[in-house]
């Protein structure tokens, strides 16, 4: 088990995040100690999207390319609509979050960001939420859909919105301070 304080989060995200769906973790998670990294495809810093215009720049720590999962208890994964379907499509992203679920760490996404568990693989037969107008793609990628704030499956988070951060972050903790997770069955 890995206290929070101790824990390495990566916080994976490009142009289009929406703001506080990025922010407020990597915020609230520093604020309880944990060492949290924003990883983006280039290494370079990304614009948010808050409510509906283009919000504030987050700068990057490293690259994927310089991504260890090893390195890391968590992998925290923000929506808004742009971000993840950037993402989706970035074969890399794609199989690091595979490389976190395969590895038994947490795997958090809001919002959106549940089309990236659809695309890697790793949310068919699990218990799962997200923004209500993707709900159908969840479904159909073969989740258990449950409209509440925050649903955990063998450490694999997922929630609705921005509304839900608070419920969203405190799993996020819950889950890392419980250690790694065996998936070998969905």
């Amino acid at each position: 088990m890995t206290q929070i304080t101790d824990a390495k989060i990566l916080i994976l995200s490009t142009n289009g995040f929406e703001q506080s769906e990025l922010e407020r973790p990597l915020n609230d998670l520093k604020a309880r100690g944990a060492t949290v990294h924003v990883v983006t495809p280039d290494g370079e810093a990304i614009k948010g999207w808050d409510k509906d215009d283009w919000g504030s720049t987050v700068n990057a720590d490293k690259a994927l390319s310089d991504v260890t999962v090893s390195d890391y208890d968590a992998i925290v994964l923000p929506g808004g609509q742009i971000n993840p379907d950037l993402l989706r499509v970035n074969k890399d992203a794609i199989a690091l979050i595979q490389s976190f679920a395969k590895e038994g760490k947490t795997v958090a996404a809001i919002c959106h960001a549940p089309w990236l568990l659809v695309e890697a693989g790793i949310i068919e037969g699990r218990e799962a939420t997200s923004y209500h107008s993707i709900a159908t793609d969840l479904k159909n990628a073969g989740a258990h859909f449950e409209d509440s704030e925050v649903v955990v499956d063998q450490g694999i988070i997922t929630s609705r919105s921005p509304e839900d951060l608070e419920a969203f972050i405190g799993k996020i903790v819950e889950e890392i301070e419980e250690g790694e997770h065996d998936r070998a069955a969905a």
